[in-house]
């Protein structure tokens, strides 16, 4: 049988495993065997840790946006750990095809004060894909305040007798003081890495939606500075639960295009006129030419960010001073008086 040399891939390949030693190459070969083995879970993109009552908490963001905290971060959180008992019950109604809750709720004095939405999620753990290929499983991080409300409303109805359940209780308590559902998601953004991803697609969103066709268009020319230093100077943190994101078209509208040169929206108003049925033939920036029109929209969008940063965000001073630097047509310029 002849002996083929490697093509393509396969050269860099061989080359790489003639550099490892028996046991690398082993384990490059088990983490490949991983990796094709989990291919159908949906893998993790961003990890971190967050602290809760001094106990590092493993979180994680998927592909598909879910935020996760691990099964035995939530067993963690709760301080609660599942006795011999309980795992010999577990083995017993998994092999009759059942399944059966956390340790963390799976007292029966807990299960009156499960809700059917809330013992739906506890009974399907999410299984997800590490970068190293493994299988994880977890719960969606909303699930932590639901599990710290179960043991709340045990306490409050008295079910809770025992100083380490009463122990719990307080623990619960005291975790669901500092968090909300949209706390805990804020929490894992942030302890992973995620929340400048998330603001950029809710932006993105937002520009999508409101924005008008010529805005749209050049939604991307923006250089990403511009749309973190707006939403300062404006005086909000974040673009999520933004209250009236539409206020985001008329702020690129009167802070860009209105100023852009003179009588440029009344140009292209009249070049590009409503139809009898109230609609344009052509689309706004389809007039920007690219050797006057386009240099322009950037060299304006750079004057308005140097705007942004000598006022300090400041809303008003910052408006104060683009009137006076680039007026819309028709404006009072102010002038700088001495006082």
């Amino acid at each position: 049988m002849d002996n083929k040399k490697p093509k393509g891939k396969a050269v860099g390949g061989f080359a790489r495993a003639s550099k490892m030693t028996k046991e690398e190459r082993s384990q490059a070969a088990a983490k490949a065997a991983k990796a094709r083995w989990n291919k159908h879970l949906p893998e993790a993109t961003h990890y971190g840790t967050i602290n809760l009552l001094e106990k590092d908490i493993t979180c994680a963001v998927l592909e598909d946006e879910r935020r996760v905290i691990s099964h035995r971060s939530l067993a963690l959180a709760m301080g609660v750990k599942g006795a011999g008992r309980y795992w010999q019950k577990k083995k017993e109604v998994e092999a009759a095809g059942g399944a059966m809750l956390p340790e963390y709720v799976s007292a029966s004095y807990l299960d009156p004060y499960i809700d059917d939405a809330t013992r739906a999620m506890l009974l399907e753990p999410i299984s997800y894909r590490t970068k190293g290929g493994d299988e994880a499983q977890g719960f969606e991080a909303t699930i932590l305040p639901k599990i710290c409300d179960i043991w709340i409303q045990a306490d409050k109805k008295g079910a809770l007798r025992r100083s380490s359940q009463l122990a719990v209780s307080e623990k619960a308590y005291t975790l669901l003081k500092g968090f909300g559902e949209l706390g805990i998601i804020a929490l894992v953004d942030e302890a992973t890495g995620f929340q400048e991803v998330r603001d950029k697609k809710a932006l993105q969103t937002i520009l999508d939606k409101y924005l008008k066709d010529h805005a749209r268009k050049w939604s991307k020319t923006f250089p990403d500075e511009f749309w973190d230093k707006l939403l300062k100077t404006k005086g909000y943190e974040t673009y999520i639960g933004l209250k009236r994101p539409q206020f985001v078209g008329h702020w690129v509208n009167d802070i860009i295009y209105d100023r852009l040169a003179p009588g440029i929206k009344t140009k292209l108003r009249e070049l590009n006129p409503k139809t009898t049925k109230g609609n344009r033939r052509h689309k706004h920036h389809q007039f920007l030419t690219a050797d006057h029109g386009v240099p322009e929209l950037k060299e304006h969008i750079l004057k308005v960010i140097t705007l942004m940063d000598a006022t300090a965000y400041n809303k008003v001073e910052f408006h104060k001073l683009l009137k006076r630097v680039a007026p819309k047509l028709g404006d009072t310029i102010e002038m700088a008086l001495d006082d």
